[in-house]
């Protein structure tokens, strides 16, 4: 297998830590996109000092919006056969990814999803654990899927099941409409143990239990608006 690998990462008033998380991908994959999805702090100056590529929301349109443009963008590049979703908050390692784009580019997938639950380091928060662990349920019932958990951002694929991805749900619950399409799409997906810091900004971001109950709140209205 061969081709160029993408780095997509959504971005909404990141200013404090973004320079870092992308120069730290940049180490490791030549092509970033960041998607400045209507940012009002200086997220936008801060991704235009490193060498990553930067398209601009003119307004928030939420997550799902944002990776959906930075995929459209990547897919232009007629060379671009890998593609990683990518947490703006410093929340994930790039060793992570690493091993996963290995496991795809090594073995018969499309899709690689990565889990916390499958990571023996993992330190999840016991009221986080337990509200994504209902949703994960409650997603795979929706999906026909058997994953351990479906609201990790970090995710690596092919351009196969790239050009499927049409997101059009917002904030967390294009998650699980991702999951709905690796269901329905009929192609092949695998799980990878990842490791999630949790760090006091990520936690003054918003990563909190009422985060958790919105993400259980998005499975079922995703699951409303999909009947």
């Amino acid at each position: 297998m061969s081709g160029s690998a993408y780095v997509i990462i959504p971005v909404y008033n990141e200013e404090k830590v973004i320079g870092n998380v992308v120069n730290d991908v940049l180490s490791v994959f030549e092509n970033v996109v960041c998607v400045d999805d209507g940012s009002t702090d200086k997220s936008a100056q801060e991704i235009a000092k490193t060498e990553a590529c930067l398209v601009s929301h003119p307004v928030n349109m939420g997550q799902g919006a944002a990776l959906q443009t930075g995929l459209e963008y990547a897919l232009k590049d007629k060379n671009a056969e890998y593609f990683i979703t990518f947490d703006a908050d410093g929340q994930h390692r790039i060793d992570d990814a690493q091993r996963m784009i290995s496991i795809l580019k090594s073995e018969d997938y499309d899709i690689i999803l990565g889990s916390r639950f499958l990571s023996s380091g993992a330190d999840i928060p016991i009221s986080k654990r337990v509200v994504l662990t209902m949703a994960t349920a409650f997603t795979n019932y929706l999906t026909n899927t058997k994953l351990t958990d479906t609201h990790n951002g970090l995710r690596v694929f092919n351009r196969k099941f790239a050009q499927k991805l049409e997101i059009t749900m917002p904030d967390m619950t294009h998650g699980t409409e991702i999951v709905m399409i690796v269901g329905q799409s009929g192609l092949k997906y695998k799980e990878a143990p990842v490791n999630i810091d949790y760090t006091e900004y990520s936690k003054s971001k918003g990563q909190s239990i009422l985060n958790s109950v919105n993400i259980l709140f998005d499975v079922m209205l995703s699951a409303k608006g999909r009947k």
